[in-house]
């Protein structure tokens, strides 16, 4: 069936790891173990209408400019001015408030299926642009970090926000995410808004050489220099403080065998990057150090090389 004849579609948008630590709002892996599926069918009438929002997450905006995944298909209409609107139903598979881009795969699902309705297909360049639209309704800015992992899969660099440039990232064999997820409620905004301004020189400089010490470990298969680059000196001092267990986590994790520990996005999860050998022994430090200070917790072992957004239905 051609794309002009779709009255319907359905996506899945996989969740992502924001910031990978050493990438604020330019890095990100997608964590294909969970994520949304968003379903958009034509309508009659012009805009974009929510008619459902199920899942773990209920109770999302039924206003299409106050939601994410609304407001990137409003974004969409706006530059493609199909000749008809769009309704759509939300089903969330990723909690709110976790640090695990659920904002981001609303508005990434929301705008894969309507992009199989369009009589012409958008470019990826496009939708990513779309749904950066969106994503800005839960974080107060337009960043790309975990919108451009969930469109694109695996680990992405992103350069530029109003002309951006992704560059998939190769991840040496064997590496496996372990992602743990504390039951607590952390919001994007908030998390944000305690971020200084300004960053001192020393910690610009130890950071960028994290940065590059981190992809060039990745593009050489070289494990000792991803160890000694996967650490945050900027944003995850600034952050701890908001993650009851954050140094016990981290400490549990380093000592489990990781490669590096940090926070997942803006949190509460929290990532380890390990060897597939010590996952488990990682996934079960990080569970343990949550557990003393009360949190239960959902985790997962994931291949960082992994699908993105793709068509289900």
């Amino acid at each position: 069936m051609s794309a002009a004849a779709l009255a319907r579609a359905t996506a899945f948008a996989p969740a992502s790891v924001g910031n990978v630590a050493i990438g604020f709002d330019i890095l990100g892996f997608a964590v294909d173990a969970l994520g949304d599926r968003v379903t958009v069918r034509r309508r009659a009438a012009a805009g974009v209408a929510i008619d459902a929002v199920r899942g773990v997450a209920g109770e999302l905006p039924r206003e299409p400019r106050d939601n994410t995944a609304g407001r990137a298909l409003l974004a969409m209409q706006e530059a493609r001015r199909p000749g008809f609107g769009f309704a759509l139903e939300i089903d969330k598979g990723i909690p709110l408030g976790s640090g695990l881009g659920g904002s981001a795969a609303s508005a990434v699902g929301a705008v894969v299926a309507a992009n199989a309705l369009l009589p012409q297909a958008c470019s990826p360049l496009e939708l990513l642009e779309f749904a950066m639209a969106g994503e800005a309704v839960a974080s107060g800015a337009r960043h790309v970090d975990n919108i451009a992992a969930s469109l694109y899969g695996g680990l992405v660099l992103t350069v530029g926000i109003d002309h951006p440039r992704v560059k998939h990232i190769p991840v040496p064999a064997g590496i496996r995410a372990v992602i743990v997820h504390p039951h607590m409620f952390l919001s994007t905004s908030q998390a944000r808004a305690i971020l200084r301004t300004s960053v001192q020189m020393s910690d610009f400089v130890w950071q960028t050489a994290n940065l590059a010490g981190f992809i060039s470990g990745c593009y050489t298969d070289d494990l000792d220099m991803i160890r000694a680059s996967l650490e945050d000196v900027v944003i995850e001092p600034q952050r701890q403080a908001l993650i009851p267990g954050f140094a016990d986590v981290r400490r549990g994790a380093m000592e489990a065998g990781a490669l590096g520990c940090s926070i997942s996005g803006a949190g509460p999860s929290m990532f380890a990057w390990a060897p597939e050998a010590s996952a488990a022994a990682v996934l079960a430090a990080m569970q343990s150090a949550f557990g003393r200070h009360a949190l239960a917790t959902d985790a997962w072992v994931v291949a960082v090389q992994s699908s993105g957004a793709r068509l289900i239905g």
